[in-house]
C-alpha cells in the first residue's frame, strides 16, 4: 500500500482546472487514456510508482497532490523516484533487484555499496537512503511483533488447485510484511523484460492472479517463475504436486524464525515428497534462509 494519499476527486478537479485532456495525462504518464479514466472514476487506483509522473502532467508539486504518511521508507523514495522494484537491478548493477527487493521488505539491512547508486537514482542524499532503510526494517520488524501478538499470518484456503491459487499462495508466503507483494503492474513488466518482449500487460496479470483468465501461455509463466524464484513446476496442472508443495509452505511459514533449517531433506505426509517436489522446496528454504536479516544476499 502507497505511503501517499490518492484522492480521484481532486486528481479530477484539479486536471480540469488546469484545462489538461485524460489522453493529454495517459500520454506523460505512460498509460492508456481508459486508465487514467479509471483513475478518475474508482475503478483503479495508480502504482505509486505512477504517482511523480501524474503529478508532473497535472502541474502540481508531489507532496502537495499526494500527501505522504509518515517518513519515508525505501519503497517510498523508490517510488518517489518512478521507479518499480526490478527496475533497481539495473541501478545498482546487480543481475536481480533481489538486494533492493530483501532491503525494502526489512528483511536484510542495504549494503553500503549499493547507497551511492541509490542515492543518485532517487534524487536524494545517501544519509536519506541510510534512514529509509533503517525504517524499512524497523516497520517489519513492527509488522512482525504485531502479527505474533495477534497470531495472525496470511493464509490460502486449503491447497492451491487453479493457477490463481497457486500465484496468490507464492505472492502471500514470499512477500510477508507491510510493503506486501508487487503490484500487477510491476509483475507485468518484469514477465515482458524476462519474455524480450510485450506477452502481457497488468490487466492480464489481474485476470490471471483473479481466475478470470485460467490458463496462460508457456512464455508467460516459465518468466512468472523466474520473477517469483520458483520452479516452473509449480505452475504446472499437477494437483499432487500442488498439494505437496503446498504443505511445505505451510511449514515453511511456521518455521520462518529459527527453525526454517529442519524442513530441509524432509518429506511431508505419510508418502513423503517425491525428490523433485522436495529439490523445489528445498530451494524456497534455501532462499527464505537468504533472505532471513543480516544474511548476505
Amino acid at each position: 500500500m502507497s505511503a501517499r494519499h490518492f484522492d480521484r476527486g481532486r486528481v479530477r478537479a484539479v486536471r480540469r482546472a488546469a484545462e489538461v485532456a485524460q489522453a493529454d495525462v495517459a500520454t506523460a504518464v505512460g498509460v492508456a487514456d481508459s486508465t487514467v479514466a479509471g483513475w478518475e472514476t474508482g475503478l483503479a487506483t495508480p502504482d505509486p510508482e505512477k504517482l511523480p509522473a501524474l503529478a508532473n502532467a497535472l502541474k502540481r508539486d508531489l507532496d502537495d497532490l499526494f500527501p505522504r504518511t509518515g517518513l519515508p521508507d525505501l519503497t517510498d523514495l523508490r517510488c518517489d523516484a518512478g521507479y518499480y522494484q526490478y527496475e533497481t537491478a539495473r541501478l545498482i548493477g546487480t543481475k536481480s533487484a533481489g538486494p533492493v527487493a530483501g532491503a525494502e521488505r526489512g528483511e536484510r539491512r542495504l549494503k553500503d555499496k549499493y547507497i551511492p547508486a541509490l542515492a543518485e537514482a532517487y534524487g536524494v542524499s545517501e544519509e536519506e537512503v541510510r534512514r529509509a532503510a533503517d525504517r524499512s526494517i524497523d516497520r517489519a520488524q513492527s509488522g512482525e511483533a504485531d502479527s505474533q501478538a495477534t497470531g495472525t499470518a496470511p493464509t490460502s484456503a486449503g491447497s492451491p488447485g487453479t493457477l490463481a491459487e497457486r500465484i496468490t499462495l507464492i505472492l502471500e508466503r514470499s512477500y510477508p510484511g507491510e510493503q506486501g507483494p508487487p503490484t500487477d503492474g510491476e509483475i507485468a513488466d518484469a514477465i515482458n523484460a524476462h519474455a524480450g518482449a510485450q506477452v502481457i500487460s497488468a490487466a492480464g496479470v489481474l485476470d490471471l492472479r483473479t481466475g478470470a483468465v485460467e490458463a496462460a501461455s508457456p512464455v508467460v509463466l516459465e518468466s512468472l517463475a523466474a520473477f517469483l524464484g520458483v520452479s516452473p513446476m509449480y505452475f504446472q496442472p499437477d494437483d499432487a504436486v500442488a498439494r505437496q508443495v503446498y504443505e511445505g509452505l505451510q511449514l515453511l511459514s511456521a518455521s520462518r524464525r529459527g527453525a526454517v533449517g529442519r524442513v530441509k531433506a524432509r518429506g511431508m505426509g505419510s508418502q513423503g515428497l517425491p525428490t523433485n517436489v522436495m529439490e523445489f522446496v528445498n530451494n524456497l528454504v534455501t532462499e527464505l534462509e537468504e533472505k532471513e536479516p543480516g544474511t548476505n544476499e
